[in-house]
């Protein structure tokens, strides 16, 4: 194999499959990257036998071929190489190793035979279907916060996506809870998505994609069957089991009842809680909201370290109520809303509490409280 590559090409395409690949490698070829060229391209391949990603890029092919070079060393190399240069990756006869040469820095990698590295078979899809990468970027967006790192319960490691009809419309709806906390974000359902399986997107997958859908010009492809789902966008694939297990159902989380609403400025109320809950302890983090008419009052009392209080105004005519909620989850929704306000509807001192963003009819988040 001989290619000559811009490195700014090389770099971003890198950046893109590099990322899959684990630092800590109990099988070494997992720990490369999968180089192959032919005709104007080298495509590149990382896998961790979960994800898999590929990437193809435009290169001179002086001699078609393919081999495999440690992902994290080669993205290291090419990252520190100075702009606008060229590279050569070039292997020895034998396809022991390859050397990366650029100007007068040259490099020589120990290679794994590609015939060792693994396929993620992907089999055939059942449903295929485009979404704009802002659709697919903001249902990520607004429901990854509320992901469970709980490893028992590893249903809850990821996004649920799903076709659901709401109000006689199909909408592409994802969900994401981890007992505490629920998020919910909904799209109109694009053409193709109608009677796809529900499917749980595993975090790491998510995480990745991501970073992936930056560009709003781009449609993304997606292709799912009931254990692999694949995105493609622009010139990157990326295919990737799925959770296998059943996603509680959430609707029954989602309360109805809740007739006291308060409204209150979004920055306004997210820093009045950073502001109290420097004074809690980690551990507890509890933030007590004492709402009557037209203000509220935030309260933390720590045993060890002190008290803070801080008054709000806001829009509120329904009976007194006081609740308790964990300071990084009021936080973290805060943070996805993209209204000047948060409107809650609460219920009583022990329910669950529903919070609309007032900029976006598609987005829900519930809440449980905590005792105080």
């Amino acid at each position: 194999m001989r290619v000559v590559i811009e490195r700014s090409n090389l770099l971003k395409s890198l950046n893109h499959v590099h990322r899959v690949v684990e630092r800590r490698n109990t099988i070494p070829i997992l720990s490369n990257v999968l180089l192959s060229a032919t005709g104007a391209s080298l495509e590149m391949k990382a896998t961790d036998l979960d994800l898999e990603v590929t990437e193809a890029t435009a290169a001179k092919v002086e001699q078609a071929g393919a081999t495999t070079v440690p992902a994290h060393l080669l993205y290291d190399i090419v990252r520190k190489l100075p702009d606008g240069a060229e590279v050569m990756l070039k292997t020895d006869e034998e396809g022991h190793a390859m050397s990366v040469i650029s100007g007068r820095s040259s490099f020589r990698l120990q290679c794994l035979p590609q015939s060792d590295f693994p396929e993620l078979t992907a089999g055939s899809f059942s449903h295929i279907f485009r979404v704009e990468s802002v659709s697919l970027k903001g249902l990520i967006e607004k429901t990854q916060f509320a992901i469970s790192t709980e490893e028992t319960r590893y249903y809850l490691n990821g996004i649920f996506l799903h076709a659901h009809e709401a109000n006689g419309k199909l909408k592409l709806r994802s969900v994401a809870t981890d007992g505490h906390r629920l998020a919910r974000a909904e799209v109109d359902a694009p053409a193709g998505s109608e009677g796809m399986p529900g499917i749980i997107i595993p975090r790491k997958t998510v995480s990745e994609l991501q970073k992936l859908v930056d560009d709003p010009d781009v449609a993304v492809t997606i292709e799912l069957s009931d254990t692999k789902i694949r995105f493609t966008i622009g010139s990157v694939v990326l295919t990737s089991k799925l959770i296998d297990g059943t996603f509680p159902d959430y609707q029954r989380v989602i309360p109805t009842g809740n007739d006291k609403k308060l409204i209150i400025d979004r920055q306004s109320f997210a820093a009045a809680v950073d502001r109290v809950s420097t004074i809690s302890s980690e551990r507890g983090r509890a933030v007590k909201l004492s709402i009557a008419d037209g203000q509220v009052t935030l309260a933390v009392n720590n045993p060890d370290s002190g008290s803070a209080t801080e008054e709000l105004a806001a829009d509120y005519s329904s009976d007194p109520i006081e609740i308790g909620f964990n300071a990084k989850y009021l936080l973290d929704v805060a943070a996805q809303l993209s209204g000047s306000e948060a409107e809650f509807m609460l219920a009583d001192a022990g329910s669950p509490t529903l919070i609309h963003d007032t900029a976006d009819e598609h987005a829900l988040y519930v809440l449980m409280p905590m005792r105080v």
